[in-house]
């Protein structure tokens, strides 16, 4: 018996690797739907595509101008900054305006989503005069929301070559124009030299917007992706230099957050942030982020905050912060002999490019979705679907203050492992259903000359290789890496598993794509949504999906008087407020009011709640919110399906 016991414990790594190739080879081997069960499931969603206007005027480019040390990786190089985000700019009471990166003419456009009441304004560019700016620069997102507290939805625009600038609304302006912003810098005393900007080059690739310190202000989180360093100017070379390692890349740009400590509105707008730059430890903070998004998990109404990093692991940040003072903790998955190091969150070693939260299984606790590398005869990593692995939010908090991320991946027996080079994912339920559908964008490098066999070799390189470029394998123009991949719609079928309906609804575009926006553009009660492309025009995706059941739509609002003003004043909204749906059936709902979440694409802040079918009297509605002292508030109300808008102070009071 002892040599038998002995003989099995030299043997355990092996029948455990044996045990994770069969467990391995079973899941690839499950069951595909059928063209039937399929068709079924696609004539639940319907999408009409338009096209977005844009302004004209700007000379076109397909390809970036780079440090002379990137120039025969200028594709790669070129691979971010389209994005965009829906929300109400001016006032109508719907999420029917679009600011957006065009990669095309490196401008930020804001522009009417199309259809109904595109009339309203002509596209135009923002305009950062009279701040200074350079011609080694280029905006890699937009971000709205209320950063003066006047009422009015203001842009937030990061950028490569230099640190974030706020658009901020006046309140006199009679409608949207490039005069309707009034531009100032979100980091104070930059430099100028001869009226050119010659502060820090930061290299911004992720943002959010929420009450991290719980003290009733929104605050701002800006993740960094390349060091701070010229990565876009060609008259020089050196001064940056690449991750030095394709797992667990530490060597990225800092990681800040603002917090909120005044502002002023009019027409000539004020907002001031104080910046806070040792928040989270080195090796946190200088990883390659790409994506990031901010939400309470445990119910405390502090968001906890993951960072989706290339290069390297994961990052979840359990908030313990208090009004002032920003403090996180980091939590990581539990490994175990049945669990791969990299489906443990916080572990990975894969290629982070965005996240997303939503309650994937119905137990009133958010689970995520992260976007990965996942490309067969590519870099074939996996996305994540991790899925919450307790019974309630104490139990979490509890886990959290361990140290713990309860979570598991489940994205392969899902069928949503495997997509592609994945970018920006939004979980939302686009039919009314009850059941939310994840959307994801693909893709890369388009071109013609397929360089995945070079890629395939640098990703087996050496490390200490790597942090050079020179050692980088050529990706410049015409060539091609997943240039052909396509957008993803994974809804739930028949038997649980996931369906890719995009073929089947005209989504599968062969174009890379990078941001994905989300909102209700003419308050029909379907979500529309609209996707930004990498060196390729935005699409806007008109929903008219067939009826599948009830909604609950929540526009909710500071309880405060928007400053006086022509300008209409959408309200400022309650970043962070939770909501609970609870049905006359027994099933319950959550979501929240959004500050910003994913790679480059934002939804609106408004609320929105698919109910299914059989609901036809009030739901059960449990709100949670911070005021504006950083107060914790909570209200039950029975609302009735369809769009409400609400202020929220002390109490909720219906507009």
């Amino acid at each position: 018996m002892t040599a038998t016991l002995g003989w099995l414990r030299r043997q355990l790594a092996g029948i455990v690797a044996l045990v994770l190739v069969a467990t391995a080879f079973l899941i690839a081997r499950l069951p595909s739907y059928s063209a039937a069960q399929t068709a079924e499931t696609a004539s639940k969603y319907a999408f009409e595509p338009l096209s977005v206007s844009l302004p004209s005027g700007y000379t076109q480019q397909s390809i970036r101008k780079v440090n002379k040390d990137y120039t025969h990786i200028d594709a790669w190089i070129s691979s971010v900054g389209a994005a965009i985000a829906m929300n109400d700019l001016d006032g109508d009471g719907l999420s029917n305006d679009l600011c957006l990166v065009d990669t095309r003419i490196d401008q930020v456009v804001v522009t009417p989503t199309p259809g109904a009441k595109s009339e309203r304004y002509a596209p135009f560019a923002l305009n950062p005069a009279p701040l200074p700016v350079n011609d080694h620069m280029a905006p890699m997102g937009c971000v709205p929301g209320d950063y003066n507290e006047d009422g009015r939805l203001d842009l937030l625009v990061y950028m490569w070559g230099r640190t974030p600038i706020l658009y901020l609304a006046k309140t006199g302006a009679k409608g949207l124009s490039a005069e309707t912003y009034k531009p100032v810098e979100l980091v104070q005393g930059v430099n100028v030299t001869n009226g050119e900007y010659t502060g820090p080059q930061w290299n911004s690739n992720a943002a959010t917007v929420a009450d991290f310190d719980g003290d009733g202000h929104d605050d701002i989180f800006i993740g960094n992706y390349f060091a701070d360093g010229p990565v876009l100017d060609p008259t020089v070379s050196g001064g940056v230099h690449m991750n030095h390692s394709m797992s667990n890349g530490h060597n990225g740009g800092e990681n800040y957050f603002f917090r909120w400590t005044g502002a002023k509105s009019g027409d000539k707008p004020a907002a001031t942030y104080q910046k806070f730059d040792d928040v989270l430890p080195e090796e946190v903070s200088r990883g390659w982020e790409l994506g990031a998004a901010a939400n309470d998990l445990d119910g405390d109404l502090l968001p906890e905050l993951y960072l989706a990093n290339d290069f390297g692991p994961d990052r979840m940040l359990y908030n313990r912060s208090t009004p002032g003072q920003f403090k996180f903790s980091l939590v990581e998955g539990v490994r175990s002999a049945f669990v791969p190091k990299s489906k443990s969150v916080g572990h990975d070693s894969f290629k982070g490019m965005g996240v997303d939260f939503g309650d994937l299984n119905h137990d009133g606790i958010y689970d995520m979705f992260v976007s990965n590398i996942t490309t067969s005869w590519g870099i074939e990593e996996s996305n994540f679907q991790f899925v919450a692995d307790v019974k309630n939010q104490s139990e979490l908090r509890e886990k959290f203050r361990e140290g713990v991320a309860p979570y598991r991946d489940e994205s392969a027996p899902a069928q949503t492992a495997w997509s592609g080079w994945g970018w920006d994912v939004k979980i939302e339920d686009f039919n009314n259903s009850g059941e939310p559908a994840i959307a994801q964008a693909t893709g890369f490098v388009k071109g013609q000359i397929d360089r995945w066999p070079q890629l395939q070799e640098l990703a087996t390189a050496n490390d200490q290789m790597l942090q050079n470029p020179t050692w980088w394998p050529n990706a410049t123009a015409g060539d091609d890496i997943a240039g052909n991949q396509t957008l993803h719609f994974f809804a739930k079928g028949p038997e649980g598993r996931y369906i890719d309906l995009a073929p089947k609804l005209g989504l599968a575009v062969p174009v890379p794509t990078r941001g994905i926006a989300t909102g209700d553009a003419d308050g029909d009660g379907r979500l529309d949504f609209a996707v930004a492309r990498q060196w390729d025009a935005p699409i806007f995706y008109h929903n008219q999906s067939p009826s599948q059941g009830a909604y609950l739509g929540l526009r909710l609002t500071r309880d405060e008087k928007p400053a006086d003003g022509a300008l209409p004043a959408a309200g400022s909204p309650v970043t962070g407020a939770q909501v609970c749906v609870m049905t006359p059936d027994g099933r319950t709902f959550i979501s929240r009011v959004d500050g910003s979440s994913g790679h480059s694409g934002r939804r609106t802040t408004d609320v929105h709640i698919g109910l299914g079918q059989n609901i036809t009297g009030p739901v059960k509605v449990r709100l949670q919110w911070r005021d504006r002292t950083g107060q914790v508030r909570e209200q039950d109300l029975q609302l009735t399906p369809g769009w409400h808008s609400l202020k929220l102070g002390r109490q909720a009071k219906e507009k």
